[in-house]
Formats: structure tokens, C-alpha cells, sequence
């Protein structure tokens, strides 16, 4: 409860499309550079590790830089960004004065004041928070149209393949990362396309004719239908050529998110929608996707397309995006989460035995309040129904009429994120008693020994927080049973496209469902699912075996057992834990069906290998990532 999830990452390009003089003339000289801190810093939910920025001239003349990109670590990291850019602004002001609104002078002076903008907010699933893993990532050459700046929220589970490829194309990579392989494989065939155009012209006009008709008929669909082909992950990636040639490219199963927006002056790509709106007050019905398997393409000459780059499979976009990440100002998520708190109640009904009376709702933190918004309209859906058959059934009193009618469920807010302690202490029972004190709660507002507490979160992913802190903080107030509500279903599987859950031991349902099979004596299964899985590494169709364990037991028992795993030893309440059931999920999120850290059920074949070879990870007491 509370456990923040590491997740990786969001994107913002912005592609002015007519003459820089145009935006200083209507809307001042620092137009797209204020856009553009919009869009990052309305997406920071998506990253707060580090932040980049790149930006590209077009058509600047030659002994002029082309392009600047910053990146940064600090705490504030997009602030940091705009600060030093907008010093830079400051200081040309100062100096250049009636020349600042100058779009050659500019251009020739100034550091990001160019047409073409890509940002990018990191949160580091994996690796050091070090500036050299902070996007946007730069290839360079000095021909304009093979310089390539790359940024993208993605993760590829067949990097060992990728990188293999690439040193058969006879290449050497530095790193043998994502990050790396996906850039130089995209940066080889942009090479490739190049040189094709070069040598088509090249007896027909000079070398510099050559070199600005490659820019202008540089095909960036065809360099990414070659180098996306052995691409396995979620992702959705963004690059810039030097030239002035942009991209946005989608995984073919639609797992991470890519929106966009264009009209006559600009044309801007985002994560998330409200970002989009925000900065550029538009109608969310004018926002569109980037559909699965294609690519946004922008010319050097501002023109866009969307183009297939490859074959869609069935749309799986992630559902976690919807329960947890993404912005909950977006008018869909919002509507979804509050649908995710209403699905709920009968379940909470159950759970409290219908006694409204004595129970008291809230939540944790505060990413759910708007699942409890719609799990407490559900209760008082429910209080009027019952409201209702008292009156036209029963045959109420003037006081039992009054005292039904004035009825309210009581809400409180008992948990409060007080504050971000740090420690120093390096003993885990010390350790433990400093991380309890990160929450404080709202006292003397329970019944002692006769009220129940529900509360509400978005997802239970390790149950740590719940067994160190919160638990042990809501006992305190004495009540009588204490209710988890988790509005996402129970995680069971690792992700391998973008979210910080990789290993499968830190999962408490999986912790639970290896307690339930010792418990009962099936321990040999373990061994099964081992070997099973071991092998699963030469098939060219594998499937997911570790599934085979969850099929044992019904999801009850897995809840179940969660909640004895959670329970402090010396906790006097009762406890159960609720989880959202997958059935529910897609109910309440029809359009965004990625389950597979519920399920078990990937969209590529990659993610079943990661799954795999997690569980052979944690039997072999390997405490690594699985791809």
C-alpha cells in the first residue's frame, strides 16, 4: 500500500511548422520554449529521476551550431532545464536587444531556438541515476541527415538478440542496453537510407545539392519498418534527425501510450492527454493516438503522416497506466478510476458485514482518492436503495423516518503522508520503526473495539508498507476489523515494458501463493513448474507455466493468505484484504486491456520468457532482472 512503483517514462515533441519569425511576431520569441515546459512539467508524474531536452535548427547555415540538448539529475530536473535555457534567453535579450526578435540572428546566437523540440522525463527502472542514462541520447556524424537524437519510454526484452544483430551488421556497441541497441539499430538503416539517396544523385548534382535533397527526401518510414522488425517490448519511441526530420513510433500491441496533436502552426506528441490540453487549450476530442504499430512521421518541410511500420497485433494497452500513472485530470481515467472504486462495494459490503454504522471509509494515498470518490457514490447508491425499501416496505416512525433519511457513511481522512523522513540507521528493527513514522494518522475519530476501518489504494504490490507501517499505525486506534481495498487485482507476474516490477519475489501475492503450496504440501509442483520453465527456453512458442501454480487455488485464498503475510505480529484488529478482480478491471477500463501483470497473459512472446525465466530467477535465488 503506498509502495511507489518506478515507472519509465514520458515524452514531449513539439514541431513548429511554418517560420520561426512567424511565432516571435504573434506570440513572442520564447513561444516553444515555454510549450514545451508545459508539456514536461504537467507529465512529471512519469519520470522525477532525471529530465533531457533537445532541440534542432532547421536550414542553419553551415559554422553554425544545429543543435543543443541538455540533461539533468537534480531534484527539480525540469526546472533545472528551463532555468539554464531560459538564461540563455535572458542574456541574448540583454545583449542583442531590438535584434533578439531577429529569427536569423537568433538562430545564429542563441541555444535551443530552434523548430524542433524533443523532451523526456526518466524514472530509472533499472540502472544508476547517473546524467549518461538520461535521455534524449545522441548519435552523431557529421552529415546533418545521420545525426540522430533518440528519447522513449520503452523497454525491450530481447536485448541479448538486438545486440547480436547489430555486431553481425558488423557493429560494436558500447552497451549491450536498450537504450543503446535501439538507437544504433535505427541509426544503421538511417545510415543505409542515406547513402541510398546519396548514391542515386550523386553523378547528377554536387555534393552539397546531394546533401540537402537526401534531407528532403529522407524516408523515415522505410528506416523504421527495417529496424523495428526484431523489436520484442513496450515502447514508444521518439527521434529527431539533424536535418529537421522527426518521429514517434509505437509498439504493434499499443502497450505504452503516444497522443498527438497537430494543426496549421505546430504539430505536438505527448505521453499524456492533459499535458496536450493544457499547454495548448485545445478539445480532448482533437488530441488522437498514435495507433499500435505505427509511426507519426514529420518531414524536414513540416508535413505529417501517419504511417504503418508494422503489423498491429490485438491492441493491449497497459491498464496500469490507467489504475496508477497516467494523470487522473485526463476525463476518461478519471471516469475509469472512479468506476474502479464503484465495482468494488459489493465486495466492502461483504467484508463489513453491512454495517454502515460502525464503519468508517478512507483511503491511501492520494492517487486513490478518486477510486474511494467512486467507491463511497456506490455506498450511497446503495443507502438510498435501502432508504427506499424501508419506506415504501417497512412502516416508519416520525423519529425512524427522520433517522433513516439523516443516515450518512462517515469518512475521514485517518492516514496522512506526514512527511519524507530519511535515515541512517542501518538495523532493520530500527530501520522499521523510523518508516512507520512516514504516515501519521487523525486519532480519537474511531470507536475503540467497535468500529471497522476500509481503506482504499490503488494497487498492493509488495505489502511492505502495509506490514511496517500503515497496519501497525491503524491498530493504534483500536478498531475493531481493518479492511484493505485494493482497486487493482492482485500482481502476479513481473513486467517487462516500463513499470519497476521485475522480480518475482517482491510480489506478496506470489509470496502468498508459495506459502498456500508449502502449506498444502504441494512443494513438488515447484519443482515442476522449475524445469518446465527451463525449457521453456528453447521453445519458439512458449507459454506461461508459473500460471499453472496460481490455478491451484481459488483468488480468495490468495487474498487470503496476503493479508495473514501483512499482519503485523502483534496487530489486535482483524484484517482482511480486498482486492479488485480482473473481471471488474476490464469493466471499468474496456479500451486498455494489458493484464499481464494480473493475468499472466502477454502480448509478445518476449514477455512470456521474462515470466519464465523471473520464476527460475527466484528458484535459483537470483536476485536480478529477468530480461
Amino acid at each position: 500500500m503506498s509502495e511507489p512503483i518506478l515507472h519509465e517514462c514520458g515524452i514531449a515533441l513539439i514541431r513548429l511548422r511554418k517560420p520561426l519569425s512567424y511565432y516571435i511576431e504573434k506570440y513572442g520569441t520564447t513561444y516553444a520554449m515555454n510549450k514545451m515546459y508545459i508539456l514536461m512539467e504537467k507529465q512529471h508524474n512519469r519520470g522525477q529521476d532525471g529530465a533531457g531536452i533537445a532541440n534542432i535548427k532547421i536550414n542553419q547555415k553551415p559554422g553554425f551550431r544545429f543543435f543543443s540538448r541538455y540533461r539533468s539529475i537534480k531534484a527539480q530536473p525540469v526546472a533545472h532545464l528551463f532555468k539554464k535555457i531560459g538564461k540563455k534567453y535572458q542574456k541574448a535579450q540583454k545583449e542583442g536587444k531590438e535584434k533578439f526578435k531577429d529569427e536569423n540572428w537568433l538562430k545564429e546566437k542563441v541555444a535551443f531556438s530552434g523548430e524542433l523540440w524533443l523532451g523526456h522525463l526518466r524514472y530509472g527502472t533499472h540502472g544508476l541515476n547517473a546524467i549518461e542514462n538520461v535521455h534524449p541520447f545522441l548519435r552523431q556524424n557529421n552529415w546533418r541527415s545521420r545525426n540522430l537524437v533518440m528519447a522513449g519510454n520503452f523497454n525491450m526484452t530481447n536485448v541479448d538478440e538486438l545486440f547480436n544483430i547489430l555486431v553481425d551488421l558488423g557493429q560494436h556497441p558500447k552497451e549491450k542496453v536498450d537504450t543503446v541497441t535501439v538507437m544504433e539499430k535505427i541509426g544503421h538503416f538511417l545510415d543505409e537510407e542515406v547513402q541510398t539517396l546519396f548514391q542515386k544523385y550523386k553523378g547528377n548534382y554536387t555534393n552539397r545539392e546531394v546533401s540537402e535533397i537526401i534531407e528532403d527526401e529522407l524516408d523515415l518510414g522505410r528506416v523504421l519498418r527495417r529496424a523495428c522488425k526484431d523489436f520484442d517490448g513496450g515502447y514508444t519511441m521518439a527521434g529527431l534527425t539533424g536535418s529537421g526530420s522527426a518521429f514517434v513510433v509505437r509498439d504493434p500491441s499499443g502497450i505504452r501510450p503516444a497522443y498527438y496533436y497537430a494543426d496549421d502552426e505546430i504539430v505536438v506528441v505527448a505521453s499524456e492527454k492533459p499535458a496536450i490540453k493544457t499547454a495548448f487549450n485545445i478539445d480532448y476530442s482533437q488530441i488522437q493516438e498514435i495507433q499500435p504499430g505505427f509511426a507519426l512521421v514529420i518531414n524536414k518541410d513540416g508535413a505529417y503522416s501517419q504511417q504503418q511500420i508494422l503489423k498491429a497485433r490485438e491492441k493491449k494497452s497497459c491498464s496500469f497506466e490507467r489504475v496508477y500513472f497516467s494523470r487522473g485530470t485526463d476525463p476518461e481515467i478519471y471516469q475509469e478510476r472512479k468506476q474502479l472504486g464503484r465495482l468494488l462495494v459489493p465486495q466492502i459490503l461483504k467484508a463489513i458485514n453491512f454495517d454502515l454504522k460502525n464503519t468508517i471509509f478512507s483511503y491511501v494515498p492520494n492517487t486513490a482518492e478518486t477510486a474511494f470518490l467512486g467507491m463511497m457514490a456506490s455506498i450511497e447508491d446503495y443507502l438510498i436503495s435501502k432508504q427506499k425499501d424501508f419506506i415504501v416496505d417497512g412502516k416508519p416512525t416520525v423519529d425512524s423516518f427522520e433517522d433513516i433519511l439523516s443516515f450518512r457513511p462517515r469518512i475521514e481522512k485517518i492516514v496522512i503522508k506526514d512527511v519524507k523522513l530519511r535515515t541512517f540507521i542501518t538495523d532493520d528493527v530500527h530501520r522499521d520503526d523510523m518508516v512507520a513514522h512516514v504516515y501519521d494518522t487523525t486519532y480519537e475519530v474511531v470507536n475503540k473495539g467497535k468500529d471497522t476501518l476500509v481503506v482504499i489504494d490503488d494497487s498492493i504490490v509488495r505489502g511492505t508498507t502495509l506490514e511496517k507501517s500503515i497496519l501497525k499505525m491503524l491498530d493504534r486506534l483500536q478498531p475493531k476489523k481493518i479492511v484493505v481495498v485494493s482497486s487493482a487485482p492482485q500482481i502476479r507476474f513481473p513486467d517487462c515494458y516500463g513499470i519497476d516490477m521485475s522480480k518475482m519475489g517482491d510480489f506478496v501475492a506470489f509470496r502468498a501463493l508459495i506459502r498456500l503450496i508449502k502449506e498444502q504440501g504441494k512443494d513438488y509442483l515447484l519443482g515442476e513448474i522449475y524445469e518446465l520453465c527451463q525449457q521453456s527456453e528453447q521453445e519458439t512458442e512458449p507459454v506461461n507455466y508459473v500460471k499453472r501454480l496460481y490455478e491451484q487455488f481459488r483468488y480468495e485464498e490468495v487474498s487470503e493468505k496476503i493479508a495473514d503475510i501483512v499482519r503485523p505480529a502483534d496487530m489486535k484488529a482483524e484484517l482482511q484484504v480486498v482486492y479488485q478482480t480482473v473481471e471488474n478491471l476490464h469493466k471499468a477500463i474496456p479500451h486498455h486491456s494489458g493484464d499481464w501483470y494480473f493475468t499472466g497473459d502477454y502480448p509478445t512472446l518476449g514477455g512470456t520468457r521474462v515470466v519464465n525465466r523471473s520464476y527460475v530467477n527466484y528458484m535459483d535465488g537470483k536476485l536480478v532482472r529477468a530480461y
